[in-house]
Formats: structure tokens, C-alpha cells, sequence
């Protein structure tokens, strides 16, 4: 059994430590929240006192974590986890904070360490029973290496070398703001040629979005959206699509559209929902825009 650390113990860590805890592994966990480590002391994890302290020692460490800034901050702020790694370590950020925080904070990383980027696709439910998609970025040997304790989430998918597995994720969410946004319009689209709601989500859910209506459809009636995957991160996520399209020069309309639609739900108060409340933003909104001309189809531009 490994030892490992696990940082960021929100929506998602919590479950995702619990499972490599309830896997046997030797678990010691840190969070900026402290009491969020109790439910996991409880079971037989140890508390670390900070980032340094929890990766001293440890075979792996594990980042879960909201945002490129607060990966920074956990690896390289005060008592940071970059100082109490060391030669034989492996490091592995599961957070989604795309490919070139991946290389920057690789660049940085003493040495001797390894680094693993390790991105998931669902959300509290998959994480909860072990059913996520994990893409990882690595070489052969350090693929190998943690997939044992990887295989612990879900399925496990080697898509590359460092920063595949941020890629890959980003590629991912692309689908995931324009399959949601799509959702809205098509539902206001419906709406406004006076078809009753419920057969219009009928037919979408056996349209190409399908899987989307289905897994937001009862928040969507019930107009409640208690949080799954919180529409903060959902809005950037597509903001690190669209930074990332940029540094590639490509200029992706439906990535731009979905990043818009999701700003602005969360500027109108749905920052803490499920991203699922883009659509009630979409409903109201859309049909009290001015109508645009030309082609490009970016809300607001």
C-alpha cells in the first residue's frame, strides 16, 4: 500500500480521498479549510499542519484543486508542497487548470521529483463510486507507476506526455459548455415557437445533446440547481479553453459563445450553482436581446 498525501478536499477531493483511504492506502490529508478533514481523520487519515508537511515523505501527492491560482499557491506559497518533496516522489495534479500551468509548474518542481498531470471528467456522484474518467499526462515508467492507485477513481486513460492530460481535459470541457449552452438555446428556441416544455425535452433527449438534458433535465423543470459541478468552475474551465485557443491561435466561436453564457450566469448571482443554471440564464435572457447582426454568434460581440 502507498503512502500518499491528498490536497483540496472540496466537492471533489473528499470523496476521491475517501476511496484511495477505503482502498487501503496509507491517506494523509490537508485542506485551506482545516475542518474539512475531520470526516477523513475519522476514518484513519492523518491531518498535515501544511502543503510541505503533508508531502513529506508520502510515495505520491495528489492536488485537487479549484484554479490555476490556488495550485500556485498550494505548491509554491508559504510551506508549499514543492518544499517537502523530494528524490522518488511523484506529484500528480488532478485539478483542471489546462496545459501550460501543467509545463510552468513542472519547470519548477525540484528535480529529483516526477510529475504527473491526472485531470478527471465527472463529477460528485462518479467520484463518490469510483466511475471518473482520469486522462493521464506522463511518461511510460510514471504511468505505470500510479495507475495502480489511479485505477482506485475510475477508468484510467494514458493520453500522452506531461500536459496530455490537461489537454485532453480542456478538450473535454469544450464539449461540455457548448453541449450545456446549446441545451439553453434550443430549449428558448422551443419556447419561443410556443411547444410545450416537457415534449421539447422529450425530443432533446433523444437528440445529439442528449445526455446532457438527461442528467440536467429535473433541475431544469424543478428551476432548482443545487450543485454538482458548480458553474464557477464550469465558467473557467472555458475560459482556460479559450486562453488555450488563443495561445494556438484558433479562434473556436462555440467555446467563446459557452465561456460568455456562463460568465454572465454567474455575474447574475449562479456562480455557486450548477452549471446546469446557465440554462435559466439563457431562457430569460435570450429572448430580451437585441437581435444581432453578421456572423459572428459570441454573445455580447
Amino acid at each position: 500500500m502507498a503512502k500518499i498525501a491528498f490536497l483540496g478536499l472540496g466537492q471533489m477531493g473528499t470523496p476521491m480521498a475517501t476511496r484511495l483511504l477505503e482502498g487501503g492506502h496509507h491517506v494523509t490529508v490537508w485542506d485551506r479549510t482545516p475542518e474539512r478533514t475531520a470526516p477523513l481523520v475519522e476514518r484513519g487519515a492523518l491531518a498535515a499542519t501544511s502543503p510541505a508537511d503533508a508531502g513529506a515523505g508520502v510515495d505520491i501527492a495528489i492536488t485537487m484543486l479549484a484554479t490555476p491560482e490556488a495550485l500556485e499557491q498550494v505548491v509554491f506559497g508559504n510551506e508549499g508542497l514543492a518544499g517537502g518533496l523530494g528524490p522518488g516522489q511523484v506529484f500528480i495534479d488532478m485539478s483542471t487548470v489546462g496545459p501550460r500551468t501543467v509545463r510552468e509548474v513542472r519547470a519548477r518542481l525540484p528535480e529529483s521529483a516526477s510529475m504527473v498531470d491526472a485531470p478527471v471528467r465527472g463529477s460528485v456522484p462518479q467520484a463518490t463510486d469510483g466511475t471518473l474518467h482520469v486522462f493521464v499526462g506522463a511518461t511510460d515508467e510514471d504511468f505505470e507507476g500510479v495507475r495502480p492507485v489511479m485505477a482506485l477513481l475510475g477508468d484510467v486513460r494514458h493520453v500522452g506526455g506531461a500536459g496530455s492530460g490537461a489537454a485532453m481535459k480542456l478538450v473535454v470541457n469544450a464539449t461540455l459548455g457548448a453541449s450545456i449552452v446549446a441545451f439553453g438555446e434550443a430549449l428558448t428556441l422551443g419556447t419561443s415557437f410556443g411547444l410545450e416544455r416537457s415534449q421539447v425535452l422529450d425530443v432533446l433527449e433523444e437528440s445529439p445533446i442528449g445526455p446532457a438534458v438527461t442528467a440536467k433535465r429535473a433541475m431544469v423543470e424543478a428551476n432548482s440547481y443545487p450543485p454538482s459541478f458548480k458553474l464557477r468552475h464550469a465558467a473557467k474551465d472555458m475560459r482556460l479553453v479559450t486562453e488555450a485557443c488563443q495561445e494556438a491561435g484558433l479562434d473556436l466561436w462555440e467555446a467563446s459563445a459557452a465561456r460568455a453564457w456562463l460568465e454572465e450566469a454567474a455575474g447574475q448571482g449562479a456562480a455557486d450553482l450548477d452549471y446546469a443554471a446557465v440554462v435559466a440564464t439563457i431562457l430569460a435572457e435570450l429572448p430580451t436581446r437585441p437581435r444581432r447582426h453578421g456572423h459572428d454568434p459570441r454573445p455580447g460581440r
